[in-house]
Formats: structure tokens, sequence, C-alpha cells
């Protein structure tokens, strides 16, 4: 049996009872996968996906990869009605990808968004124990920091990155979680509202700690950790530098200030000012 590790914010609604494993599969699950040049490995993570005994939508987001990932992404929509395309042109980002994602799945009738990397750093073999862990809880989080957590192919630099991006996000935003710069979640339609109604602003991996933020503000919201391996990529090239981990500490700190400045003023610290 898999060892999880659960933060329950506020028990007072938290369901009793388990889901059937024909419940788990009904529940309409949608995947978003932002890419950009991951032409060498959109194709096996979408067999994988849709391999899954599951209810299973995919959206691939892609910023005009010139290494022809969106056209990728095209043909294989046009042979499988589970798999949907998004391709931007001007707009570029991780954050603004997401939130792209995010909309069309909550149009599409999704009761549940699964955000992960397409270099299969996330496994996907994964979602399953994601899925079933829904029934328990709004927001679950593949994580690398719980019992059963782990990390393969990094480096000293990459380790020392993440821990040190992990604890400034717990300390700032004081949110009771191991892994809250982890992008492998699960988030239930009704927490989504919110994030998207707020409209996240940091840039890079703050990204994701602003989302996970704003996404527990829901009263009565519980979260879940699920153990999960995280491997390096090993086919495309990696996003993540030492520049972009200091990068995204900096904006971390940013955000937080940010925050505490429209406190200050008595405006929601949701209005805060982009971060660039």
């Amino acid at each position: 049996m898999v060892d999880r590790h659960t933060f329950f914010v506020n028990l007072n609604n938290r369901t009793s009872g388990s889901l059937s494993d024909e419940q788990v599969r009904e529940r309409r699950i949608w995947v978003v996968l932002p890419t950009y040049n991951e032409a060498d490995n959109l194709p096996q993570m979408l067999e994988a996906l849709l391999g899954l005994d599951l209810d299973i939508n995919i959206v691939v987001v892609d910023d005009a990869s010139p290494d022809g990932t969106g056209d990728i992404a095209a043909r294989a929509a046009s042979t499988n009605s589970r798999v949907h395309v998004i391709r931007r042109e001007g707009e570029r980002g991780l954050g603004t990808a997401y939130l792209a994602g995010f909309r069309y799945a909550l149009e599409a009738g999704a009761d549940a968004v699964i955000t992960m990397d397409c270099d299969f750093s996330h496994d996907p073999r994964a979602i399953p124990a994601m899925a079933a862990a829904f029934d328990r809880a709004q927001i679950v989080i593949g994580s690398r920091y719980v019992p059963g957590g782990r990390t393969e192919n990094w480096g000293l630099h990459r380790k020392v990155l993440s821990s040190t991006a992990n604890r400034f996000a717990r300390i700032l935003f004081g949110m009771p979680i191991r892994d809250c710069t982890s992008g492998f979640r699960l988030y239930g339609k009704d927490v989504l509202q919110p994030v998207i109604a707020n409209r996240p602003h940091s840039g890079g991996y703050a990204f994701l700690v602003e989302v996970l933020h704003l996404a527990m503000r829901r009263p009565g919201v519980t979260v879940e950790e699920v153990p999960i391996c995280f491997v390096d990529r090993e086919r495309g090239s990696g996003k993540m530098g030492a520049r972009e981990g200091i990068d995204g500490v900096r904006n971390l700190l940013r955000l937080r200030a940010q925050m505490q400045r429209t406190q200050q003023g008595g405006e929601s610290p949701d209005a805060a000012p982009p971060v660039e």
C-alpha cells in the first residue's frame, strides 16, 4: 500500500466513505500539458496518458514551439477526440499557459484538472493514485518530500535550490505543505474557480506557489500529498537551472512583499500587481 502524508485544512467538510474504482474512473479528469519544444516527448506522453484506465482528456497548450510540438499535438487531436490543443503565438510562459488550460478544461465540464510536465519528470502512472485521493481532498499534490517520495538524477545544486524554495514558500505563505513547488497536482473544479477569478500574477515557478496559496483560501479545502518519484528529463533540454531557481526564490519574496503592501492598504491580497 502506498504510504501517504496528508495535511487537512479544516476537516469539517471532509467526506466519509470511499469511491469505488468504477466511480473514480467516471470522474471527468483533464490533464493540462504546457509545451515548448517537446517533440521528443509528446507522442509518448499522449500514449501513456490515453492508456490509463481513467476518463482522461488532455489539452496541450503549446507556445509556438519551433520544433513542431504544436503540429504533433494537432495531428493527435485530429485522430483522438480526447486530445485538444491550444496553440499560442503571442503570449508565452508557464503561468498563462496553465490558466488557458484551466479555463478550457472547466468550460468543457472537467471535475478535476491535473497539471504536469510533458518530459516524463512526472510519471503518468502516478495519476490513478492521485485520482483516488480526489475522493478525500480537493487538492492532491504529487510530492517529492513526503515519506515514499524521492528524486532521481538530480545534482546537489538542484536539490539545494528545490529545498530552499520549498522552505521559503512554507514560511512566507504559512502553508503546511511539504512540496509547495511541485507542478504535478490535481485540483478539483471548485478550488480552481477562485484561482482563475484572481488571475495569479507571478512569473516562473513562483506561479505554482501562488496558485496553491489562492486555491487553499477556499473555506474547508483539504489537501493531500501523494508520494512520487521525480526523475530528471531524459529527452529534450531542461528548463530548470541555477538562474531559474534563484529567480523563483526572488519572485516568492517579491510576491509576499506585494501581498503585505496590499493588506496594509486595505485591499485584497489577491489583488497584488504583476510579478515580472
